[in-house]
Parts: structure tokens; C-alpha cells; sequence
């Protein structure tokens, strides 16, 4: 490798990140690459890289000198069919890699065998990276350099100050829009989800047109379809928007269109309502303009048979007639549809368009609505949850992001509970944070009066709209609940929009109160999953992806952690383990992330940090309840200390709640020995042949009370890591300098499996707010879960706060109820990114 070995080299480093850069010489030169100024003094990296590299395609090559890099953007796109490709079956999607030494920006191919540091987002936008392997690639379509393919790296930790004022050493990667490095697409797909649109390919901001009807002929949608099988040539259509579907995805690797995109539109006149399909590139050119209300006028589009397994949604006015026989097909070509936006001052009263209606329901008339019911609300956010992802199916690539949300309006003390997917509307999705008023169309209300709790939430459709700002000329203004909500919200100051808060683990939907209830709704195959698998589950997460599970063991230990004690506490199950014997856990945490091409992804023994959401019933129950042989409810006497002595808990190593007149320093090292472990437990823990650590809890999973002056930096913290690196603005605070929503802490809970082989430690995460009591429910160790993150109520003004030890401690009686019991236990998995993986005890049941 050339330069200098006394030369100081550019690139970040934890005391000077980049060395300063002089005024370059941009001039281009063949292939598109940029030159350096000939006097200027620090050599780039990646130039030295590229001189070793370009003569030896398709080759590793492994560097003599590795500098440190910063990530820049981390790009996703499908893979075409090459017959060049060697791997038997490559993944459906690769990644390009923006990276930068300091003094040029270059776009890397990722190797497909490291993908797995994207999905476990390990590597990320933000990071110094060290790349210690490399290969040229040529992509033999295009003209210019080669592509530098990183094969072996080093992902280190996010930097605190990141430089992108350096250009790029290849022009052509400047070029717009982007084009991803390999094969004939033109464009990059959104990081997590092919929902969003993203990237500069998407155009928007398209305006009312003034048009000349003289010499234009409209057909009316009933007219057309009685005759359009005998037409080979459509006159134009004039209809309004009542409905916009998100956006569908048809990328296949063996399939060469360039934009395969697909929308739907319920378009209405006079006459009916009926579905029209855009196609391909039309939906870059389109999509983010059209908005439900406009008038568009149709010309030159195609009409085809109905698909017969899509379901219109309903018209709102029940006389409206719903055709269902033809749909209308746009297209950029075959034939090229043109498409006219006419502005509402121009519309004759002749025409007689519908209007736009809408279903806006209250809060307080939610509980009659039916099941699978369809309504639109507006509201004031108290709740934004953290954005997670659902596999569409199982072994599959894509994914759906979600997130939950409450909303309140003032008719009922109970918000709505909102599971908002992606609706295509990335700019919406990303900064919703509590405070705002927010406005969601086409929700479809799921509820089962049979469970205990019973279910009742809204959930999001194909059709759904979110709104967030500007309501201001919006159609539904006038609509009158949502004047009535408009004059209540400004009776508010925000001091009293209460108890809002934002972000971490959410155990919603609730699971029922029996086992059998909970096999009947779940949609696996098997209904539960052996301990021993219960690693290669987490291991196959992806970042931001939640699982559900139920396991068969027996609770042997049990630990309460104070909130502010999580970082420093060992789990219960390592209380007397040999120093001199490094948990699982602690080995990970000295780990390196060190990757190279072709390796498989190392097994994640890390700890999964638990922790619990808006929690906000109370925990403090008058009586103790445990499940009985059918899985039901039945009370156990609350024992007292003094029962404890004599019961067969005598060698337990619980310990009772002392007198609260201590300090705080005190009182919180009492609450640290809050704790249970059983004989069994005693017997096994040494001879175990796995133990699995996941009873930490994470920053990331901690409610935090929504501070507004930092809500978009809070609104960031729980959304997805995003594709390109933002530059923050100013200093930005740490995530745990926020104070949590739960004064309650956690329980690390040890799970010893049936065959007495394996155990795991888990989080349970009660409560969320000390203000949140309710002692008229039953909140105990075995069913507060189930009532954990419904809504936060105001507190009682006469009703005492409880103690957090002394719930602490009733928690912990509960669990020594339990002792050498065979359980069913519900858990949740959510893959936090970057080996961080919390699995949170749900729900208890006994075998049935």
C-alpha cells in the first residue's frame, strides 16, 4: 500500500474524528472519479484501498492497513437474478454501504453473508467501522469504477460528532436520484419495510390543473361498466378520492420492471364507487400527491375484470352503489394514463360529485361498537409506543412496522388503544409523539368480550390515514365531533394532559385467562415451545421484532430490582454464583463484533434487557391469586412475616420489608434484597447443562415521561434506526437522563425447565406510575400482567400510594406460592438491535 509511513492518515478517531480538508479539486477525471488537490496533506484511505484492490476483481483482499470509517447511510434494495451469483440461494434484498474516511465518501457493497449485522442492527448509521477484507467488483452494465464489496469488518460504537461535508471520491455516486450500486434497479427500498416510500424517486406537491371541459366527454362510472366489455376506447372519468390504499410492494428478483409498485384508489361519482389500480411508475410520479378528497379527472386508462379476492371496503353512505364487476387500471404505459388534479372552485353543481364522509366515533362510543366495525377518530396523544416489526409470514424477508398508540378526547376517562401499522406516510409515522393531536381514518375495531381482561382496541387497514398537522382545509373539519374535540382540546393547557409518555416495552394485547383460550387464538402451529429452543428463537429475530411464546417450567427464583438499581443488580439466579466464573452475559458484553464474508452469525448469548410499559394497574391486591388446576383464578391467603417462619419457605432467602423511617440509600439497598430462591433452585443451579441470562432491562425498553421541549429527540429514540445519518441539533441528552414512567422497578424471574436441564431468567415488569393504584383489582404476581398497559387512570384523591417495597414484597410471597408448580409461562421477545434482546414474563397459567 502507497504513502508515506511517517504521514499522518485521515479518518475518525475517538479524540479528533477528521482531519480538517482544504478546498479540493472536484475535476473529473475518467471513470468519474474526483482528484485530490495536489498539495493537499492527508491521504484518503479509501484511495490507498482502491489502488490495491482494482487490479485483482472478484477477489479478497486482505488490508494491510485498517483505518477507522464512519457509517453513513445503510441502503437496501432487491437483488436481481445474476447468473454470476455463487451463492445457491442469496437473500431477496443486499445493502450498500456509505462509509466515509474523513477526507471522501464511498458507496460499498455489503457482502450478503454479513446482512446479518442489518437485520440485528449492529450495523448502523453513526458507528466507527473497521473494514479489514475487501473485493472489486465490476458491474459490467454501467460505465465507471469498480465497486469496492466490504467482506470483513469490525462494527465499533456510535460516534458522538460525525462530518458529511466530505464528497464523494466517485461523482457518479452523487448522482440523482440514487441508484443502487448493483443490477438495473433504480432506486432504494425504505430500511425496514417496503410499505414507505423512499428515497428522491418520489415526487410530490402536484397542483390543481385549470381545464377545459368543452371538448372533453365524461362517462359516469355506472355507464361504463354496463358497457365497457364492447369499448376499445374510454372517454374520460371525473371522479373524487374517497379512499387511498398504502402502498404494495411487487419486486421480484426474476422480474425486471423498474418501479414495481401498486396502489389502490376509491374513486365515486354520482353514479357508484369503484376501484382503481396504479401501476408501477405511476406511484413515485403519483402517490405522495393524491390525498383522499381530491377531484381527478381520468384519461386515457384501461379497464379489466374485477380481482376476485380483494375486498372493497364499505361505502359510508349505504346508498352509494359499489361496483365490483371492472376496476380501473393507470398506467405509465399501455396506454399512458394522464391524470388532471381539478380544484374544487372549478366543479359545475351538475356533476354532483359525492362529498366526503366520514365515521368519527367518541371514545365513549366505542364499547358498542361490533366487532371488526369500521370508525375514524380524532384525539390528543398521551401514548406513542416504540415502532416494531411482524413478520408478513413465517421464513419470509418482509416485514410490517407497528406501533401503539393511545389516544384520548375527552368523552371517557379510557383512551383509545391504537395498533398503528405503517400507512405509507413515513413523514406521519416517524414524528408522532404525545401532545399532538392526531386524527386516524379507516380504523377496524377488534374486541373479544370472552377473555379476562376483555380485548378492545382499533387497529389500522389497507385504507387507513393518519393525520397530524394541518387540519385546516382537511374535509373533515366540518364534521361535528370533530368540532366538539377541537373545542375541548383548547380548553386545555398542556400541564393538563396528564401522564403522557413515550416509548419502551408494551404488553399488548393482553393473552387470556386460561390456557386453553390462549391455544384457541394463536396462530402457530405448535403452542409451545421447548426451553431448549428457546435461544435459536432469539437468535433468529431481527431487529425490532417481537415473538410471543409460551413455555412449560417451574419459577425458582425471584428478585426485585429498583428502577434505578437495573445496571447494577446481578440477576437472582447469579446471586452465589463464583466470581471467578464470568456469566454468559458478562463474556458477551467483552465480545467484539468482528464479521468477516462467508462466516456464520456467532450464537447471541447476550443478555435481553425486559422491562415493562405503560403499566397501570395496581400490583398491591388485598388478596393473593393464583391459578387453579383449570387455569382459573383462586384466592391464597396473603401470608405475613410471621407465617413465612413457619410455612416450607423457612430456607428461602427472602427478606421482609424492614421499617420505611431509613434513608433513601438505605431503603434502596433493603429493596435490593427483596428476593426469594427456592431449594430446588439451590439443588440444580450448578449442574445446569444451558443457562439462559435475558432479566436485564435496557434503556430502550423504560417508558419515559414525554418531556416536550425534547420531543423530537424522544420521538427519534423510539423510532427505527434510520437509513441515512441526521446530524443532531446542538447537544442531544441520553436516553436514560429521562425519567421513567414506572416508579415500580422489575423482577428478574428464573425459570428452571421441566427436565431440570435448562433455565432461563426473565423480566417481569409491573406497574408503571405510582399515581396509577386501583387496589379494587386483582393485581398480583399471576394476573397483574394481563392488566398492565391499559390506560394510566388518575389516582384516587383519597387512596394512599402503596409502599414499593411492600408491593415488592407481595409480589415475591406470590411467587413462593408457586414453589416446584408446573406453570405454562407467556413470553415476549422483542430483538432491540445491537444484541440487545429484552424477553418479558406475560402471563402465568398452570397445566389445565
Amino acid at each position: 500500500m502507497s504513502g508515506e509511513s511517517g504521514q499522518p492518515e485521515a479518518g475518525p478517531s475517538h479524540d479528533g474524528l477528521y482531519w480538517p480538508h482544504p478546498e479540493r479539486d472536484r475535476a473529473g477525471v475518467p471513470g468519474g472519479v474526483i482528484r485530490r488537490a495536489g498539495g493537499q496533506r492527508h491521504r484518503s484511505w479509501i484511495e490507498k484501498v482502491f489502488e490495491q484492490i482494482t487490479g485483482s476483481p472478484k477477489q479478497c483482499v486482505s488490508l494491510t492497513e485498517v483505518m477507522p470509517v464512519t457509517v453513513l447511510a445503510v441502503q437496501r434494495y432487491l437483488l436481481e437474478d445474476e447468473p454470476r451469483d455463487i451463492v445457491p440461494k442469496p437473500p431477496l434484498y443486499c445493502y450498500d454501504v456509505t462509509i466515509s474516511d474523513g477526507v471522501y465518501q464511498e458507496k460499498c457493497y455489503l457482502d450478503p453473508s454479513l446482512n446479518f449485522l442489518v437485520y440485528q442492527n449492529i450495523l448502523k448509521v453513526g458507528i466507527e467501522m473497521r473494514i479489514s477484507r475487501v473485493s472489486c467488483l465490476y458491474n459490467e452494465k454501467r460505465l465507471g469504477q469498480g465497486i469496492l464489496c466490504i467482506d470483513k469488518v469490525h462494527c465499533g460504537e456510535p460516534l458522538d460528532y460525525v462530518s458529511v461535508e466530505t464528497p464523494f471520491r466517485n461523482r457518479a455516486h452523487e448522482e440523482k436520484p440514487e441508484r443502487p450500486l448493483r443490477g438495473g434497479r433504480s432506486h432504494y427500498l425504505a430500511l425496514w419495510n417496503n410499505e414507505d416510500p423512499y428515497g428522491d424517486i418520489w415526487k410530490a406537491n402536484k397542483q390543481p390543473e385549470e381545464f377545459n371541459f368543452n371538448n372533453t366527454k365524461i362517462i359516469s362510472l355506472s355507464h361504463l361498466e354496463m358497457t365497457w366489455n364492447n369499448r376499445k376506447n374510454f372517454p374520460a372519468l371525473l371522479v373524487r378520492i374517497l379512499h387511498k390504499s398504502k402502498l404494495r410492494y411487487c419486486g421480484k428478483p426474476n422480474k425486471r420492471l423498474i418501479e414495481p409498485y401498486q396502489t389502490y384508489l376509491e374513486v365515486a361519482d354520482n353514479s357508484g364507487i369503484v376501484s382503481v389500480i396504479m401501476w408501477n411508475a405511476l406511484c413515485p410520479e403519483w402517490y405522495k400527491s393524491l390525498r383522499v378528497g381530491l377531484v381527478l379527472l381520468l384519461q386515457d386508462y384501461s379497464v379489466k375484470k374485477s380481482y376476485p379476492f380483494r375486498i372493497q371496503p364499505d361505502p359510508v353512505d349505504p346508498q352509494m352503489k359499489l361496483i365490483s364487476t371492472m376496476e380501473i387500471c393507470l398506467n405509465l404505459r399501455d396506454p399512458p394514463t394522464n391524470i388532471v388534479i381539478i380544484s374544487e372552485k372549478h366543479l359545475k353543481s351538475e356533476w354532483k360529485l359525492p362529498k366526503l364522509i366520514n365515521r368519527f366515533i367518541t371514545r365513549s362510543e366505542l364499547d358498542d361498537m361490533p366487532e371488526k366495525g369500521i370508525c375514524d377518530v380524532i384525539g390528543v396523544l398521551t401514548f406513542v409506543g416504540r415502532v416494531q416489526r411482524s413478520k408478513k409470514r413465517e421464513n419470509s424477508e418482509d416485514f410490517r412496522s407497528y406501533r401503539w398508540i393511545h389516544i384520548v378526547d375527552g368523552t371517557s376517562d379510557q383512551p383509545f388503544i391504537v395498533q398503528l401499522f405503517s400507512t405509507s406516510q413515513p413523514e406521519v409515522f416517524e414524528n408522532i409523539y404525545p401532545m399532538k393531536n392526531f386524527i386516524c381514518t379507516q380504523l377496524r375495531v377488534v374486541r373479544n368480550n370472552n377473555q379476562v381482561p376483555n380485548l378492545l382496541y382499533l387497529t389500522t387497514t389497507n385504507e387507513s390515514r393518519v393525520f397530524i398537522t394541518g387540519h385546516r382545509g382537511q374535509p373533515y373539519t366540518s364534521d361535528t365531533k370533530v368540532k366538539n374535540f377541537i373545542r375541548w382540546i383548547k380548553t386545555k393547557t398542556d400541564s393538563e394532559v396528564k401522564n403522557t409518555v413515550i416509548g419502551g416495552y408494551y404488553p399488548y394485547p393482553p393473552v387470556p385467562e386460561t390456557f386453553s383460550k390462549y391455544s384457541r387464538l394463536s396462530k402457530a402451529e405448535s403452542f409451545l415451545t421447548a426451553i431448549s429452543e428457546v435461544r435459536k428463537v432469539i437468535e433468529d429475530l431481527q431487529y425490532r421484532e417481537q415473538k410471543r411464546i409460551a413455555i412449560q417450567g417451574i419459577i425458582t427464583a425471584i428478585k426485585y430490582i429498583p428502577h434505578n438499581h437495573s445496571a447494577e443488580s446481578a440477576p437472582a439466579s447469579e446471586t452465589l454464583r463464583d466470581d471467578s466464573q464470568p456469566s454468559t452475559s458478562e463474556a458477551a458484553r467483552r465480545e467484539c463484533h468482528h464479521h468477516e464474508r462467508g462466516s456464520k452469525r456467532p450464537p447471541d448469548d447476550r443478555p435481553g434487557e425486559y422491562q415493562a410499559t405503560s403499566v397501570v394497574f395496581s400490583i398491591f391486591a388485598k388478596r393473593k391469586v393464583i391459578q387453579g388446576p383449570c387455569g382459573n383464578p383462586i384466592p391464597v391467603p396473603q401470608p405475613h412475616s410471621s407465617e413465612m417462619k413457619g410455612s416450607k419457605h423457612t430456607s428461602s432467602i427472602f427478606h421482609r420489608r424492614e421499617s420505611s423511617s431509613g434513608s433513601t440509600t438505605g431503603k434502596s439497598r433493603r429493596l435490593g434484597n427483596v428476593k426469594w430462591e427456592s431449594q430446588l433452585w439451590r439443588n440444580k443451579k450448578f449442574s445446569l447443562r444451558d443457562h439462559l441470562h435475558y432479566s436485564h432491562v435496557y434503556p430502550e425498553s423504560i417508558p419515559r415521561k414525554f418531556v416536550l421541549e425534547h420531543g423530537k429527540f424522544l420521538a427519534q429514540q423510539y423510532n427505527s434506526q434510520p437509513s441515512k445519518y441526521i446530524p443532531p441539533e446542538g447537544r442531544n441528552p441520553r436516553l436514560d437522563e429521562f425519567q421513567s414512567a414506572r416508579s415500580l422497578g422489575h423482577f428478574e424471574v428464573t425459570i428452571l425447565g421441566l427436565n431440570h436441564e435448562i433455565a432461563i431468567d426473565v423480566a417481569f415488569l409491573p406497574m408503571y406510575s405510582p399515581e396509577d393504584v386501583q387496589t379494587s383489582q386483582i393485581d398480583t404476581f399471576l394476573t397483574c400482567m394481563n392488566y398492565s398497559c391499559v390506560y394510566p387512570p388518575e389516582a384516587p384523591g383519597n387512596e394512599r400510594v402503596p409502599d414499593p417495597e411492600a408491593v415488592a414484597g407481595d409480589i415475591v410471597n406470590a411467587a413462593a406460592e408457586l414453589d416446584r408448580v408446573h406453570i405454562i409461562c407467556i413470553l415476549d421477545i422483542c430483538n432491540l438491535g445491537n444484541n440487545k434482546v429484552e424477553v418479558c414474563l406475560q402471563r402465568i397459567y398452570t397445566p389445565e
